[in-house]
């Protein structure tokens, strides 16, 4: 138990001395967008605190994690006991304080490294296409139509390309694609063009989906709606 809990100190510390001079490195260095100095940080100036919180983490286990033990009862230590060193032992506190915080380490880990918050494809894309009613136009340039897409509490813009528009049956179609990241059980696209005001559609897709085979059915707007707008869509592994 003494070496487990020693051990795990120093791992405390080696990861606490890591992480600290990494980002004091980084908040000393200033903004950095393409990140070199943030990876120079971490794996060339970290291991150096790694080694440094380790030697300190051990220290502190010999300082506050090992306390003497209470003495035994006179008479039972035997003739001798006057000279026999005192004993030591753990001390629960630490050992308490050590044990909860690799605990919420490792469930920190679970959550970013095993249950991750990412998709488990990666980046996906997802093909979105806007079936306007017949006889509806097509709006007179492409900076007039404004599509953006929500994914749990993220929305950003969809940016379209130069083939944005197609037809489908005689019917004017939007063209568009957004990519997905994150795992969520909320997604929704939305669509605003001149003389139609913003629509919103559900994508159902489950939180950490799968590419779908083609294109769903196609769909109205959530609500009543009088433009009779349908959009559909289908989601592409990146790789």
């Amino acid at each position: 138990m003494r070496f487990i809990v020693g051990f795990l100190s120093g791992v405390l510390g080696l990861l606490a001395g890591w992480a600290g001079l990494a980002v004091l490195v980084i908040a000393l260095a200033g903004a950095d967008r393409e990140g070199g100095t943030a990876m120079g940080a971490f794996f060339n100036i970290g291991p150096i605190g790694g080694i440094a919180g380790f030697i300190a983490g051990v220290v502190l286990f010999i300082k506050f994690g090992v306390v003497a033990q209470a003495p035994s009862p006179p008479g039972t230590e035997g003739a001798d006991a006057t000279a026999a060193p005192p004993r030591t032992r753990v001390s629960p506190i630490f050992a308490v304080i050590v044990l909860a915080l690799v605990a919420g380490l490792g469930w920190w880990g679970w959550y970013e490294l095993i249950r991750s918050p990412y998709l488990s494809h990666g980046y996906m894309t997802l093909e979105l296409q806007f079936r306007l009613p017949a006889g509806m136009a097509l709006p007179a340039d492409v900076n007039d139509v404004h599509i953006v897409m929500q994914e749990g509490e993220h929305r950003f813009p969809v940016t379209l390309g130069a083939a944005w528009h197609g037809t489908d049956v005689g019917r004017r179609v939007i063209l568009a694609k957004a990519s997905l990241s994150m795992k969520t059980s909320r997604r929704v696209v939305t669509l605003e063009i001149p003389g139609v005001p913003e629509r919103a559609w559900p994508v159902s897709l489950p939180s950490d989906p799968d590419p779908t085979p083609g294109f769903s059915p196609w769909r109205m707007p959530s609500g009543a709606d009088a433009s009779k707008i349908e959009m559909n869509f289908s989601l592409n592994a990146d790789h």
